[in-house]
Parts: C-alpha cells; sequence; structure tokens
C-alpha cells in the first residue's frame, strides 16, 4: 500500500495511491484509517511530504560501499545524527543552496523508514511491528560546513530543504532487499543496493529506541550507498538548475530541482 499526503484547494489530506487515482481516507494512519470509496486524480493534487516527522535521525556511513569510498572503516556501531525538521520538503519541490554555504552542497540517496507507533526498548523481532513503512530520501549536506568549518555535523545538514521525502511511504517491502538509486541532470551518480547496508533496518530501529523513544512520524535516514559528490576526482556538486532523482524499488521516484537562495 502506498499511503500519500496531498493538497488541494489548500486543505491537506492522507489517501493511497492507486495508479493514477489518490483513494481518499478517514481516520489516522498512526492507528486506524479506511477508504472512504471516493477518490481524485493525481493530476489534481500537489503532493507533500508524505509525513510531518516528529523528529529526524539519520545514520551516517551505513553502507558498505560508501565507508569503502570515503576510506573510513566499517563502524561498529549506527553513527547517529540529528537532521532539523525544517528541512523537510516534498515531491517536486526546491532543494535551496543556501547563501551562507552554496559552494559544496552534496546529493546523498536515502531509504527512509517511517515509525507508526511509539517505540521504546524493542527487539529486533519485534522492530517492524513499529514501523509504518518507508520512503525515499535526500540527505542534502553541505560538506564544507561538514567536514573543515564546524567539525560536527549539524549546521551542515541542517539547511532548510535539506531532506526532500516522498513521494510516498510503501507499507509493504523488504526494506533490506532494495535498489536504490540517484540521478543528477540524467545521469546516474548512486546506484546500490539496501542489502549492502551494516546495519540493517531492522536493527536500527531496535538500536535507536534503546537509545531515545521514537515517537510516531520519526523518520530514520537509514544512509547513503556510494558514488556522492565529495569523494568523486573532481567533487561534483549541487548547483542551481541541476535535477535530482532518488528512485527506490517498490517506492517510486522523488524528483526535485535545485535552485540559489
Amino acid at each position: 500500500m502506498k499511503i500519500v499526503r496531498y493538497s488541494k484547494n489548500g486543505a491537506s489530506s492522507y489517501g493511497i495511491l492507486k495508479e493514477e487515482k489518490i483513494m481518499t481516507v478517514s481516520g489516522n494512519i498512526y492507528s486506524d484509517f479506511r477508504e472512504t470509496g471516493e477518490s481524485i486524480l493525481l493530476k489534481y493534487v500537489k503532493l507533500q511530504p508524505p509525513v510531518d516527522p516528529a523528529n529526524i535521525v539519520a545514520i551516517g556511513l551505513n553502507y558498505k560501499s560508501h565507508a569503502i569510498e570515503t576510506k573510513m572503516d566499517f563502524p561498529h556501531a549506527p553513527v547517529i545524527f540529528i537532521k532539523t525538521t525544517n528541512t523537510v520538503t516534498g515531491p517536486d519541490d526546491e532543494i535551496i543552496l543556501p547563501k551562507m554555504a552554496p559552494d559544496e552542497v552534496d546529493y546523498e540517496a536515502e531509504l527512509a523508514i517511517v515509525i507508526g507507533k511509539m517505540a521504546k526498548n524493542v527487539t529486533e523481532e519485534e522492530a517492524f511491528e513499529y514501523v509504518l513503512g518507508y520512503t525515499c530520501a535526500q540527505d542534502v549536506s553541505a560538506r564544507d560546513c561538514q567536514i573543515r568549518t564546524d567539525v560536527q555535523w549539524a549546521r551542515g545538514k541542517s539547511f532548510d530543504t535539506f531532506c526532500p521525502i516522498g513521494p510516498c511511504i510503501e507499507t509493504e517491502m523488504d526494506p533490506d532487499n532494495a535498489r536504490i538509486s540517484l540521478k543528477l541532470n540524467g545521469e546516474v551518480m548512486q546506484n546500490s543496493s539496501t542489502s549492502d547496508l551494516i546495519f540493517s533496518c531492522r536493527g536500527l530501529v531496535s538500536y535507536l529506541s534503546r537509545c531515545m523513544t521514537l515517537l510516531p512520524g520519526t523518520l530514520i535516514l537509514t544512509g547513503t550507498p556510494s558514488g556522492v559528490g565529495f569523494t568523486r576526482k573532481p567533487p561534483v556538486f549541487l548547483r542551481s538548475g541541476d535535477r535530482t532523482e532518488v528512485e527506490i524499488e517498490n517506492i517510486g521516484m522523488l524528483k526535485n530541482r535545485v535552485v540559489s537562495e
């Protein structure tokens, strides 16, 4: 099932995407909801970020191939950082290069886990009982802030629009065996599978629930595969006018364009 959030005439609603139609629903996606029997054509609405996250928890260095390209050892435990919620933007929305740090903004395709109910101290075996579904994401990063000037990650990861998500929440898929790719202006830059994850989705939910209470709507960004811009020779960073496409098997494609602030 593909859950979408959309706006029409200024009102925001949830629905279930079926081909080119959205089936409207009543109720709460985090508890009980059902189809109303009514539908609306996709072309008549604007898709929004499929979740308004309570928190955004992200994992660094979680693909074997990415650790290798950055010449870093595989971590012994998940590397956790936080993105602020102002970073969220939706399908076909803009990624804004900030005036403060416009020159080394990098793309990162990610599978995002959407938590469906409050999770605290859950086991790996229980973990998926607390997951609503999965969506495409980008962990957009200002590398100069992250690596050189700040020597920590908060600012470089948290500029406005630095977390595009969408187009839907897929509730039925194997998150640890899905193709993931990113195209920049039509050229494939990242092409991998979540089977390359160092820490599985089930393991991440369990581990994080032992660190903090995971509230409904929490987004967990699970890491990015190899091919990011700052490791390339010469480096490839986002520029105004660029277009990115993140595609994850069973979920769909998240498209965004890049503009200057």
